[in-house]
């Protein structure tokens, strides 16, 4: 699907609206950030940034030559890093998000307990929109007092480059149909058709419409789909032989008493996750940590949905390098002045805003999913 939404340009499409209302900066943060998170729950957040982060650094050049100045480099840490974090949090919004959450669902599923689409939704999507709002508040205090540039607006110079792409094509428009019926599907019958299902009818869909043809399915990175594969196999194996067991309970007995019960034990597994994923990249992450924080879960009788989501979700604050996940890598690569071609975006920009930024999304699990409506919401007995 990834695959068919770059290849019609509906990526562009899709990034375009977003920017639209952004007016200003506070509309480009606190309205763009969280629409666009919102949207990285169901599309590939590498895709969404590879496209708009060219778009963003258009408007730097157009912003720094109407205000008369060579380089603003707080403008272009603003764009790159609340991008690339805002894209990042979309992950615990759906099963969809990424190959971490089908992992996820998968090493459930060993155990009878997967959620379906629409449940996993329900826990995770109102993280999403508020911390997104969170980050933008961020950028909005610690990075735009120290802008150059005092009028900006992203809406007029983008919708200036979208007039140059055209009128929807064909395959834009059933590209975009053919996803919202898989969104569509995977909401109201993951429960019978899990979510392969309705993503195989999509791709059996854009074949029969000439939208996909076998050198695109051919050309897709295989060996990632593999990958995936290969971690839920072992996974599966850890739960089947009893390791899994074996590492959960060595590691609830190394826990402190208050935390090796419900939301302590969740806080624990989400901490373990979310300072891990960034040192390796978040699938690999929850292939690693998930077969143990599950069982955990068993042995301290806590609803393994608590701590499976946990982990999951965690494993997108992949903020604090440039190697966590590859919207970092791409807007970190793209930061560049279009005249100078400076790097405007170091690797310390990352560590000094990505750790303040890990620590927002932790305050965000914990305090307004764990201790929020999470407790509201209960768990299924």
């Amino acid at each position: 699907m990834a695959k068919a939404i770059g290849k019609t340009g509906l990526d562009r499409r899709i990034g375009l609206l977003l920017l639209g209302p952004s007016k200003n900066i506070p509309m480009l943060l606190f309205v763009f950030l969280p629409t666009l998170a919102l949207t990285c729950s169901f599309i590939s957040e590498h895709a969404l940034v590879a496209f708009t982060m060219p778009l963003f650094v258009m408007v730097y050049s157009v912003s720094i030559r109407e205000a008369g100045i060579k380089a603003d480099k707080a403008l272009m840490v603003m764009f790159a890093l609340s991008l690339c974090y805002s894209a990042n949090l979309g992950g615990p919004g759906s099963p969809s998000a990424g190959g971490r959450n089908a992992i996820m669902v998968g090493i459930l599923a060993d155990y009878n307990l997967a959620p379906s689409f629409g449940e996993w939704m329900m826990y995770g999507m109102p993280f999403v929109p508020l911390t997104a709002i969170a980050v933008g508040a961020y950028f909005y205090f610690a990075v735009r007092p120290k802008i150059q540039v005092k009028s900006l607006n992203v809406s007029r110079i983008v919708r200036q480059a979208s007039e140059r792409i055209g009128p929807m094509t064909r395959e834009e428009y059933i590209t975009g149909v053919i996803l919202l019926l898989v969104i569509v599907l995977w909401i109201t019958t993951s429960n019978t058709f899990g979510m392969g299902g309705p993503v195989i009818l999509g791709i059996v869909l854009l074949n029969i419409f000439g939208v996909l043809k076998w050198r695109d399915i051919s050309g897709i990175h295989w060996e990632v789909v593999f990958l995936y594969a290969g971690a839920s196999a072992m996974g599966s194996g850890l739960a089947a032989t009893g390791g899994a067991l074996f590492l959960a309970d060595s590691f609830v007995n190394a826990l402190p008493d208050s935390m090796m019960q419900g939301t302590g034990l969740a806080m624990a597994a989400s901490l373990f996750t979310g300072i891990a994923t960034n040192f390796m990249s978040d699938g690999a992450t929850v292939a690693a940590i998930g077969p143990i924080t599950v069982p955990m879960a068993r042995i301290a009788d806590v609803h393994p949905w608590m701590v499976g989501f946990a982990t999951a979700f965690a494993s997108s604050f992949a903020h604090m390098l440039v190697i966590g996940t590859p919207s970092n890598a791409l807007a970190y690569a793209m930061a560049k002045d279009p005249v100078t071609g400076e790097q405007l975006l170091t690797l310390g920009d990352f560590i000094k805003h990505g750790f303040a930024i890990l620590i927002i999304s932790f305050v965000m699990l914990w305090g307004w999913t764990f201790l929020g409506y999470w407790q509201w919401i209960g768990f299924p007995s």
